[in-house]
């Protein structure tokens, strides 16, 4: 059966939700076009009722949209391929962009609901795009000449486990293995959109510092650039069903699970796509510092994707 994708935009900035298909490993050429036009559209794009996916079935529609990479950098312990994003090892409320402290930032996340609780255990997702285009000219300025740092040993992990009764022995060995390696990269503030061409702020809560300011004036920074990706415009805020797929486009938002959920155990299950190396706006790529991330993730180009679509029926 052919499927035909209908679009339904959610808000103005960001946001849409796809009907009509079924998620399968066998989606034709005309659908993972019109998936991926959603995405690059509408930054993060759901589907509803998809009951028959499973894990395998979940990695088979990544590799119609792309290349997928590991679950994870340095989380291998719960599986190679799919991540589990489990509320008994971690809560991430804390607005990021995920894996950019390695160079090879993921093009896209799938993550699809598997347990939920009964209430709360909402994902809200921003626009990085509306962010960057909202900047008034003297901050604009100043961010496209601006290189951060991004860090998987940064201050948000350290406090989680201060926050955490120091007994929970699966909180500390999770942190332990996130950071069992540690990355460091300098990326741009703004990314050129490999994509679309069009200019991305590139922050989150693996920013370390800024290049070239202290650890004072680059956390005051941080909070004013953050404060204007995260206005309420420019988010949609989503409540999961079981039977839910969401994928975003990783190198043009942020997320923040918001742990509204009170004890309740909540999982969904993520596999990520491999992206490529960041470009700022006068050419220049992101630069590792410390850490290599090949094993992670081959560095996938939008002409690769071209390419893989182009042999799709």
């Amino acid at each position: 059966m052919t499927n035909s994708p209908v679009i339904v935009k959610l808000g103005a900035h960001i946001g849409a939700r796809v009907d009509g298909v079924r998620l399968d490993g066998d989606l034709d050429r005309h659908t993972v076009t019109a998936i991926n036009d959603a995405l690059l559209t509408h930054k993060v794009i759901f589907f509803r009722g998809q009951h028959h996916v499973d894990d395998d079935t979940q990695l088979a529609v990544a590799r119609t949209l792309g290349t997928p990479t590991l679950a994870h950098p340095t989380v291998l312990s719960r599986g190679t391929d799919v991540l589990p994003i489990d509320s008994r090892y971690d809560k991430a409320n804390s607005w990021h962009t995920d894996v950019t402290f390695v160079d090879r930032v993921p093009k896209a996340s799938l993550l699809r609901a598997v347990t939920l609780p009964e209430y709360g255990g909402t994902t809200t997702w921003a626009s990085t795009e509306a962010a960057y285009d909202q900047l008034p000219e003297p901050l604009r300025l100043l961010v496209e000449n601006l290189r951060a740092i991004h860090t998987n040993d940064y201050d948000y992990v350290r406090d989680v486990d201060e926050r955490i009764d120091q007994s929970a022995d699966t909180i500390r060995a999770y942190r332990d293995e996130f950071v069992s390696d540690v990355y460091e990269t300098e990326h741009p503030v703004v990314r050129i959109h490999p994509e679309t061409g069009r200019r991305v702020l590139l922050l989150g809560h693996f920013v370390k510092r800024f290049v070239g300011l202290g650890s004072a004036e680059s956390a005051t920074l941080l909070a004013l650039l953050q404060a204007r990706v995260t206005r309420l415009e420019n988010t949609i805020r989503w409540n999961w069903q079981l039977g839910d797929l969401a994928i975003w486009d990783n190198r043009a938002t942020q997320h923040y699970a918001v742990s509204d959920y009170d004890d309740q155990y909540r999982r969904l299950s993520r596999v990520t796509l491999a992206g490529d190396i960041p470009v700022d706006v006068h050419g220049a790529p992101s630069r590792v510092i410390a850490g290599d991330a090949s094993h992670y993730s081959e560095v996938v180009t939008p002409s690769g994707f071209t390419a893989r679509l182009a042999a799709v029926p």
